[in-house]
């Protein structure tokens, strides 16, 4: 038997321990602290490429926290809940308040949230993982769930988290002036900190030590597509997988060998899972590995999928690329005016 606890490999996995994190989330737990004091803290926008720790940090303090604290702290992914009655329906929920059947007004849902709060006397942090679909979709959200404290003592503190720096520039004035926001960047890991994270999963993943030069292979791999600690444990697991068939009871690197070529970037392959309608259309297009111009695009899609306005297209392609997963370049040069230039990025990339 190869596995101790397979558990251990999973992306969702958090451990008792988050190394090369302890910066950061030592500012989280200050930043909270606040709020189980009574006081104030800021509001805090956590930015940094895909896979590097953002998440898992917060829901690790977020642990630590609901252990002794009195804090309410909800984790919400806004793909799931990118509209302002969604997410603040979630929140309602979260705090064990059945919703009925026919729903409630958003009126109504931040009525009862008040109530909620005024009556349990404990603050309340939220925090919005890829807050850039709730921008793009929906930004009244925030500013309702803002305005909360308007209405009770202890408040509502927020934290952000996405892979672009940028992203909250695309906010309106009056909701960017209410945020008093405390940035936290995540920088990626290097090859010898990726080293370490892997390390210690095998040993809680493994009964017996891999063997020498497993982890280096599978951090290099991970490091090399962008950082994503998941590319890693992906190289681990399917590994792993193969040891099992061949009855090893050690993890070696020649089972790491055989899966490299087939663990690649994982950010892409999640977003793409997640895209509806026109979005996972231009997409199936795109994936052809061509570039197309505005124009070639609409008319492939009409051949394809019916027919679509260019402005339409043209809405639906700048939000693929706010999401990270197209690139579009601008050309004036020559007679014939501006052209656009858009292709499928291989992989999520963070500038």
């Amino acid at each position: 038997m190869l596995f101790k606890n397979e558990e251990a490999l999973s992306p969702e996995y958090l451990p008792e321990v988050m190394p090369h994190r302890e910066g950061q989330i030592q500012e989280l737990a200050r930043n909270i602290e606040l709020l189980s004091k009574g006081r104030s803290p800021e509001n805090i926008f956590i930015f940094g490429p895909p896979g590097i720790g953002k998440t898992a940090s917060v829901k690790f303090v977020f642990r630590q926290f609901e252990e002794y604290s009195g804090i309410h702290s909800i984790y919400i992914n806004t793909w799931d809940y990118n509209t302002s009655t969604a997410l603040l329906t979630k929140i309602v929920l979260s705090l064990n308040y059945p919703i009925p059947r026919r729903g409630l007004s958003k009126d109504e849902v931040i009525e009862k949230l008040v109530e909620l709060l005024k009556k349990g006397r404990k603050g309340l942090i939220v925090c919005l993982d890829e807050v850039d679909q709730l921008i793009s979709k929906d930004q009244l959200a925030l500013y309702d769930l803002l305005r909360i404290n308007q209405y009770v003592d202890l408040p509502v503190c927020i934290v952000m988290i996405s892979n672009f720096k940028d992203v909250l520039a695309k906010l309106e004035p009056r909701i960017a002036s209410s945020l008093s926001l405390n940035e936290l960047e995540f920088k990626p890991y290097s090859l010898l900190e990726m080293k370490d994270i892997l390390n210690e999963r095998c040993k809680l993943a493994f009964k017996e030590p891999v063997e020498e030069g497993v982890v280096l292979l599978c951090a290099n791999h991970a490091v090399n597509r962008g950082g994503d600690v998941r590319v890693g444990l992906e190289c681990l697991r399917k590994a792993a997988r193969i040891a099992e068939e061949e009855g090893s009871n050690r993890l070696k690197v020649e089972h790491v060998k055989a899966v490299l070529k087939d663990v690649k970037a994982v950010k892409m392959n999640i977003v793409k899972t997640r895209l509806e309608g026109v979005e996972k259309n231009i997409v199936s297009i795109l994936s052809d590995g061509k570039t197309y111009t505005s124009t070639q695009l609409l008319e492939e899609y009409v051949k394809k999928f019916g027919e679509i306005s260019q402005t339409a297209l043209t809405e639906h392609v700048k939000r693929l690329e706010e999401i990270g997963l197209l690139k579009t370049k601008e050309d004036r040069t020559g007679s014939r005016g501006r052209k656009v230039f858009i292709r499928l990025l291989k992989r999520k990339i963070f500038k």
